[in-house]
């Protein structure tokens, strides 16, 4: 778990840097920089199970918003074919914009969640 949450550390540093150019990185940087912390605490042996919770639950509930949004995986999926996310972003298809914030909120909701499972996975063991 040790190398799983440096490595994921790293990636939500490394996500939280590409977004200075992003239109809103007020919201984004913190998003990530959120996960990137939790993990290195994890890393350095201080748990959260709280904090992971929380994150879950926030991330979880903006990731809705951004599935069911007018421009959001749903048009992406459904209206635009599901097309390539992976191009570069114009202001003309916000919908690869929301498809690729929904994968990042996905990727911090699993990290949290092995974390929070991991940790209560331990906690089961040791009583």
């Amino acid at each position: 778990m040790k190398i799983f949450n440096l490595l994921s550390c790293l990636l939500f540093i490394l996500s939280a840097a590409l977004q200075y150019n992003d239109s809103d990185p007020y919201l984004w940087v913190p998003i990530y920089l959120y996960g990137a912390w939790f993990c290195f605490q994890y890393f350095r042996g201080i748990y959260a199970p709280k904090a992971y919770l929380a994150g879950i639950l926030i991330y979880s509930a903006y990731a809705l918003l951004l599935f069911f949004d007018q421009t959001g995986v749903m048009s992406w999926y459904k209206d635009h074919e599901a097309e390539n996310i992976v191009q570069s972003m114009k202001a003309t298809k916000p919908w690869i914009e929301e498809t690729r914030e929904f994968g990042g909120l996905l990727i911090l909701i699993v990290v949290l969640a092995i974390n929070y499972l991991s940790l209560k996975h331990k906690k089961s063991h040791h009583n």
